[in-house]
């Protein structure tokens, strides 16, 4: 994908790297039709990055519900195709429809609707949203802070470190709302049983009190791996290391491919509270000699 991109003038990197990737990689981990691995990206922008949701336009108000519907009526063919040749002798695959179907608390999740469309938002969202933003918002940096560029491309080991450096940095989806489930005490402030509570994790990225220099955007950082992006304790991201991957894979060929990448507009971030997003990022690729 990285060898078709244009040399010769600035494009888009949202739609032709950072969305293909993701749809590709989506496509793949739930054996979603390839040809029409577009609508995972679609559907998640508009149920969890809607400009509506935030103040922006609402063009149509029935949009997201048509989204649902279309994505519900798409997972069920799929799912309904696969337990067929399942029930004909075929062996299951290790894509996630398949993994539900395997295990006996899901085998039935599509007798549950609001739970079976539930949990293939969060599964598209997440494989979306956060992975996507940080290969948009790793340039972004590199580009605020060209020295280390200049150190990766002189140490190219630091990727691995870089990544999460990146996503700390990012932190692709800005916030969590959480439910207290006991009284508690915190920072002198009572939060009491039932309480609703907003974690913002953009916030504790940045915490002084944590990372030195926390606005810095620093690829050899120390404690880059203690950022909170993933979440923490019982919903700790699940796919954390997959997205650690495919950055890290990301960079390794970039750097294999290109001595620089030119930011050549100011950036257009997505409107909202929760994604932390862009949606044009002009760039223009120097190969290496």
């Amino acid at each position: 994908m990285l060898d078709s991109l244009p040399t010769d003038k600035p494009f888009n990197w949202v739609p032709a790297v950072s969305k293909e990737l993701t749809g590709r990689m989506l496509a793949t981990l739930l054996d979603f039709p390839y040809e029409e691995r577009h609508k995972l990206v679609e559907w998640s922008d508009r149920m969890a990055g809607a400009a509506s949701a935030t103040g922006g336009e609402f063009a149509d108000e029935n949009a997201m519900f048509d989204d649902a519907a279309d994505m519900a009526r798409s997972f069920s063919r799929l799912w309904r195709d696969k337990e067929a040749r399942r029930a004909a002798g075929e062996e299951p695959g290790f894509d996630l429809i398949s993994l539900l179907q395997s295990n006996k608390e899901t085998k039935d999740l599509i007798n549950r609707p609001m739970e079976f469309i539930g949990n293939l938002t969060l599964l598209i969202v997440g494989g979306n949203d956060t992975t996507r933003n940080s290969m948009s918002g790793g340039l972004v940096a590199m580009n605020e802070f060209p020295r280390e560029f200049e150190k990766l491309k002189a140490k190219p080991e630091l990727i691995p470190n870089m990544v999460s450096e990146i996503i700390r940095w990012q932190t692709p989806l800005a916030y969590m709302r959480r439910i207290a489930k006991q009284d508690v005490e915190l920072g002198g402030q009572t939060i009491k049983k039932g309480d609703r509570v907003v974690m913002w994790y953009a916030s504790g990225n940045r915490d002084e009190r944590k990372f030195d220099n926390p606005d810095q955007f620093i690829i050899d950082r120390k404690d880059a791996r203690n950022h909170m992006s993933f979440g923490y304790g019982v919903h700790r991201c699940m796919g954390n290391r997959l997205a650690e991957l495919q950055l890290r894979i990301l960079w390794e060929e970039i750097l294999k491919r290109f001595d620089n990448i030119e930011v050549v507009e100011e950036p257009e971030r997505v409107q909202s509270n929760f994604v932390r997003g862009y949606s044009r990022l002009m760039v223009k690729l120097t190969p290496n000699s």
